[in-house]
């Protein structure tokens, strides 16, 4: 057998196992792109402590929010004879400055609380995916105009907005929401347009146009469900947001009404006694603390286990 006989059959041989190992890896990439989505989130957590933690913790406020009509104790019920009781069996939390149990305060708290976080959430969302979709796939002026509204909207102080907005209008949860859903529905509309514009360039768009497929259908049928991940990410990010705010709300008398109670209130309540009693801002402040950062971290994880790229 001649030298360049045996050249071409080890070429053809390296090539044969070039082709072996590309299918292999598309293989081996095809199996972990079928494992879906719960695979990832699961490959998340493990590779995260922190996050199982903060799952646990915000299933337990959530839980211990929506069972809090199962307290025993009413929540506006007051007994001055027992005003600022340490915390014990018979008041878990003890009593604020008027008798009130206070864990089951905390309890009804978190439920206006987490009502508010998540109302807005969805009207931020709502407002934010509809204005930056529409700006991202029809683009030059009309984007750029959208967009300049956008920083004006972001140049402003916007909680300072919300105060002066809320302060003429009647407080109640409703307020709230719209409120701070109007106010917070920026940043998703930025995200969503950057992932607007480059989703737009994708073949399956192009090929949805030239089947003549309308914008309208483009826009609802093909370029926003491939945008879910990074809104779920936004929506993460927007309640825990959305929560801080309205805590900020009601310490500063702006939320809702009395005697209903949130963590914010609890708070702003807590002022003339958290020298006596610490207790009375300690829950609250806890609650608010581990929600949002519960939020936060789990954002982290969804965006991992979402975007397959970021799995490891």
């Amino acid at each position: 057998m001649s030298l360049d006989t045996k050249n071409l059959l080890l070429e053809e041989t390296e090539k044969e196992d070039a082709f072996e190992a590309a299918g292999r890896e598309e293989k081996a990439q095809e199996t972990f792109y079928e494992r879906g989505i719960w695979y990832n989130l699961l490959i998340s957590l493990k590779e995260n402590r922190l996050a199982v933690v903060c799952l646990v913790i915000l299933c337990i406020v959530v839980a211990a929010s929506l069972m809090a009509p199962l307290s025993p104790h009413d929540p506006d019920a007051m007994n001055l004879r027992n005003k600022l009781e340490a915390p014990g069996k018979e008041h878990f939390f003890g009593t604020d400055d008027l008798g009130r149990d206070y864990f089951t305060r905390a309890l009804y708290g978190g439920r206006v609380s987490l009502a508010v976080g998540t109302f807005s959430m969805l009207i931020s969302l709502v407002v934010g995916t509809l204005f930056g979709t529409v700006s991202g796939y029809i683009g030059g002026t009309v984007d750029n105009l959208m967009m300049r509204a956008v920083d004006i909207f972001m140049s402003v102080p916007s909680f300072l907005l919300i105060i002066i907005i809320n302060s003429f209008l009647s407080p109640s949860m409703l307020t709230m929401v719209v409120i701070i859903g109007i106010f917070s529905w920026m940043g998703v509309a930025r995200i969503v347009r950057a992932e607007t514009m480059s989703l737009k360039e994708r073949e399956f768009v192009l090929a949805a146009k030239n089947m003549g497929a309308g914008n309208f259908e483009i826009i609802f049928r093909h370029i926003i469900p491939n945008m879910v991940p990074s809104i779920i990410v936004a929506a993460s990010i927007s309640i825990a947001r959305a929560i801080l705010t309205e805590s900020s709300l009601s310490f500063l008398g702006f939320g809702v009404k009395l005697p209903m109670s949130s963590w914010g209130s609890m708070l702003q309540n807590a002022q003339s006694h958290i020298m006596d009693v610490p207790t009375l801002a300690l829950f609250p402040g806890a609650f608010i603390l581990l929600t949002v950062l519960s939020f936060n971290v789990l954002g982290d994880v969804l965006r991992n286990a979402l975007e397959p790229k970021m799995v490891k």
